[in-house]
């Protein structure tokens, strides 16, 4: 985890060593600033340097590697309840298809966005009463 912090933070200092390259190369060759690239490379820097503070702060708050992030971890070092899961659910599947509908909806045309919504809430509904139903009803 610690790796992925400094990775971070080098890519941070890369991205704004590029816009600062970037703007004296066009000052250089165009006589000004050209925004659209520069804006893009610096914010391509502040958020590599969001997402290194906030890996940075969780590394901190946890008090060192867990055991998920050690390469020699045995699968029985980390903690075994990760939760409760259908192996055999259709419902995830239909979910992401509802958002795939959502998505093209937003492309093509939005009379598709309403009918991934009601395919949304049928496979919500489905998901959560599938232990009530059918074969596996407890």
């Amino acid at each position: 985890m610690r790796t992925n912090v400094n990775l971070w933070w080098i890519l941070t200092a890369f991205s704004m060593f590029i816009a600062a390259v970037y703007v004296v190369w066009n000052i250089i060759s165009h006589g000004g600033v050209e925004w659209v690239g520069t804006v893009a490379l610096v914010f391509m820097g502040l958020m590599s340097a969001m997402i290194g503070f906030y890996i940075g702060r969780v590394l901190k708050a946890q008090h060192g590697e867990l055991p998920e992030d050690s390469l020699t971890a045995d699968i029985d070092d980390g903690d075994p309840e990760m939760g409760e899961f259908s192996p055999w659910s259709w419902w995830p599947i239909v979910l992401a298809g509802s958002a795939a509908i959502a998505v093209i909806g937003l492309a093509v045309g939005s009379w598709l966005v309403p009918v991934a919504f009601v395919i949304f809430v049928i496979a919500i509904v489905g998901w959560v009463y599938e232990y009530y139903r059918g074969y596996f009803a407890r």
